[in-house]
């Protein structure tokens, strides 16, 4: 039996989704109702049919963001390990130009953390340069 070639059938349905037929089938670009309903029927079957393949496309969804999410951890890794280095450099050769004492260090540290959360992690070089006078060694002691 050749596919292509249409019969006519008979169905029952309620008033109502007769009405929503007759509204949206143009809206659809379908040239007749029968069209429409083809086509719903032909969606909802495709729809079906990938609820029970529900059991193979999470697995395969789940296994390849979870790639995905391993090598950006990894990549983050990387940049980090690279940038805590750099840090870490400076940090050297700061304390090797500057003999600075351990309380101005702490008295510093716990500014530093206080400004950093207030800022949410956004610190700006020219605000430290403009603040730093608030906060000099005379204050401390040193």
């Amino acid at each position: 039996m050749n596919q292509n070639i249409k019969k006519k059938y008979a169905f029952w349905m309620r008033a109502d989704v007769k009405d929503k037929i007759v509204e949206l089938y143009k809206k659809d670009n379908c040239s007749s109702q029968s069209e429409f309903i083809e086509k719903a029927v032909l969606f909802y079957s495709d729809y079906i049919m990938l609820q029970n393949a529900g059991d193979f496309l999470p697995k395969t969804l789940a296994s390849m963001i979870s790639g995905i999410v391993q090598t950006t951890e990894d990549r983050i890794s990387r940049v980090i390990f690279k940038l805590a280095l750099e840090e870490s450099m400076l940090m050297h050769i700061i304390a090797e130009l500057n003999e600075l004492p351990e309380p101005y260090l702490n008295k510093l540290r716990g500014k530093c953390a206080k400004e950093i959360k207030r800022s949410i992690g956004s610190v700006n070089l020219g605000v430290a340069v403009n603040t730093h006078d608030e906060f000099s060694r005379e204050e401390i002691g040193d």
